[in-house]
């Protein structure tokens, strides 16, 4: 008879919990951390320890990967494209209209919910998602 031990390091490896940042370069940093702050509610970087940062509500992460070929995020040039969870799509867009904010919502309704996409001022594609509530018997 032959008992294989495993230590608890070989049966589990230390992962990530999720994003504890996002850091991207832009022609006007400060306009473009507020126009997100303004329209989307994504707080700004605090300035001091004191400061709260904008905290996330707990939810569904799509770490995707796409072919450097894709046409999914719009213009060739784009590396990324940020996907917010949103809990109203309709409500999000429609604030968004009204602040002259150029929004198309997808017709379509997926298994996984809803989306609509739009862009920053500097062109940095922006996916909302409302994901569907699971139907409960």
């Amino acid at each position: 008879m032959c008992l294989v031990v495993l230590s608890a390091g070989a049966s589990e490896r230390e992962k990530v919990l999720g994003f504890g940042g996002v850091f991207f370069k832009a022609e006007d940093p400060k306009a473009l951390a507020l126009w997100y702050e303004e329209h989307l509610g994504v707080k700004q970087t605090p300035k001091t320890y004191e400061e709260q940062p904008w905290v996330q509500a707990g939810g569904t992460t799509v770490f995707g990967v796409f072919n450097n070929k894709t046409k999914y995020f719009g213009a060739d040039n784009q590396q990324f494209m940020f996907n917010f969870r949103v809990g109203d799509l309709d409500a999000m867009v429609q604030q968004l209209r009204e602040a002259g904010i150029e929004v198309d919502v997808d017709p379509e309704t997926y298994p996984n919910g809803r989306f609509a996409r739009l862009a920053d001022p500097e062109g940095n594609p922006i996916q909302l998602w409302q994901e569907l509530t699971p139907v409960t018997d």
